[in-house]
């Protein structure tokens, strides 16, 4: 009899067991059906956002809940921050009021303050060997609400210093915490595996927040902002190590995360798939070359940084349509106009800033977002020249394409004045309904084309201003 309870028992555990990890959520991955974009919720699904300076969690004076609001009002999907092992000064690269300059004392890290004063920037050092738990319930409490919002959070656990001044900032500078660690003056040792003390620091807070977070399904991780500026070969070794560390994490948990590399800015070459890793990101990237030039890893690529190329925001308009109408899967506007002073976005973005941001331009991206949504993405793939063939000087084309189905278009030109272009697409036989889209409005205007014969149909659009989508269906 006890044999069979016990036998009894046991089954039922399994059973018991078996429920609860097929009912944990599954994060954000890559499409079965389509490895060049997502499946998040059990939706296909392209990320489009427009972030504060990536400060949300660190900066205690920085309130996310209205951030997110905002993000979700304008249709936005993702978010991108920092994990607070990576500080900035006051004035830090030309940006006012930056979320990633907390006041003093506002600065919140993975390490708890011990009980000696001298931090760098006001209150107490760190000590190196206690995590602050209230840190870990402000994170997780940010990708909770996030979540609520059908936001996906990317979250760096890591990011280039940059200069001297950084890493001064840091809990890992030696005197900003109680551990006694080796003094390290060149800021670009921090990031390398030459440091084994530091190093091993970094190891345990990876697998901390890894841990910490391992249910939640809106995340991925991103291991390191901008490993390219210093000591590039001994970054790149670096990060190739803590992706390592990232997996194996998370190698005995049941749902794992997806895992990103920052490549570069504008543009690289990836040869060919690093381990572990599933999303190619970028930093103002070229739509024409950076996608087509990496179409082959069969992999999400992102262009999950722009700015620095002024404050209008038309250039970043053009560059998300761009970039996701030529097969990228994640765009995410660096949007200045989020500060602690107005994390809904109302802070006017003033001449000299290194970017743009406003909800203006938050309300576009929104119209870029309903247009993919449209589109069952995930069953086309990039026009080439022998689809579509541009009929006017200095005009791009990016578009998208479902075998004899659907077409959608996206035009841009460099002209500052209302004009009307001229292209040629390759169509089969038969009527279509065209679909023009304002970028900047939304408007539609339709239009048909009844018995082509198969071949070059030549299209005029509409007059338009420096941008317009085009959606074309078969009947």
């Amino acid at each position: 009899m006890k044999t069979y309870f016990f036998s009894f028992f046991l089954m039922t555990s399994a059973l018991l067991s078996s429920c609860t990890s097929s009912e944990l959520p599954i994060p954000i991955s890559v499409h079965p059906g389509n490895p060049h974009y997502f499946l998040f919720r059990d939706k296909p699904t392209v990320l489009i956002g427009s972030t504060e300076h990536y400060g949300a969690a660190m900066n205690l004076d920085f309130d996310y809940v209205k951030y997110l609001d905002e993000l979700a009002a304008c249709g936005l999907n993702i978010t991108r921050t920092f994990s607070g092992i990576y500080v900035e000064p006051t004035g830090a690269f030309g940006i006012k009021k930056n979320t990633m300059a907390p006041a003093p004392e506002r600065y919140i890290a993975p390490w708890a303050r011990s009980s000696e004063p001298g931090y760098f920037n006001g209150g107490n050092k760190f000590d190196l060997n206690k995590w602050d738990e209230t840190y870990f319930t402000r994170l997780k409490d940010f990708i909770t609400e996030a979540g609520k919002r059908n936001i996906v959070v990317e979250l760096d656990l890591f990011s280039c210093i940059y200069d001297t001044i950084q890493w001064k900032l840091s809990p890992l500078y030696h005197s900003n915490n109680i551990n006694s660690l080796q003094i390290i003056k060149d800021w670009k040792e921090v990031l390398s595996n030459r440091q084994p003390e530091l190093l091993d620091i970094q190891v345990k807070m990876a697998r901390k927040i890894v841990n910490e977070l391992k249910d939640f399904d809106n995340l991925y991780y991103e291991i390191c902002n901008e490993p390219y500026f210093g000591d590039t070969l001994a970054l790149r070794e670096w990060e190739a190590h803590m992706t390592d560390i990232v997996a194996d994490a998370e190698k005995d948990f049941i749902n794992k995360h997806l895992i990103s590399n920052n490549v570069q800015n504008f543009k690289k070459l990836i040869p060919e798939p690093r381990e572990h890793v599933s999303i190619y990101n970028f930093h103002y990237a070229e739509p024409p070359v950076t996608v087509p030039l990496n179409y082959h890893l069969n992999l999400p690529l992102g262009d999950n940084e722009t700015g620095f190329r002024g404050i209008d925001g038309t250039i970043y308009r053009i560059e998300a349509w761009r970039f996701l109408m030529s097969g990228g899967a994640l765009f995410n506007h660096l949007d200045y106009s989020f500060t602690t002073d107005n994390e809904d976005g109302t802070y006017v973005v003033q001449k000299g800033e290194p970017g743009g941001g406003s909800r203006e331009l938050r309300e576009q991206f929104r119209i870029l977002a309903g247009f993919m949504k449209s589109l069952n993405f995930i069953k086309m793939k990039p026009v080439g020249e022998e689809v579509i063939n541009p009929g006017t000087n200095g005009m791009s084309v990016e578009g998208l394409f479902e075998d004899g189905n659907v077409w959608a278009l996206y035009l841009s030109v460099k002209d500052t004045v209302s004009i009307s272009s001229v292209i040629e697409i390759n169509l089969p036989a038969g009527s279509y309904n065209l679909t023009w889209t304002d970028t900047k409005t939304g408007s539609e205007i339709p239009e048909s084309h009844n018995g082509h014969n198969g071949g070059w149909l030549q299209i005029k659009s509409p007059e338009y201003l420096r941008d317009i989508a085009l959606k074309i269906v078969k009947e």
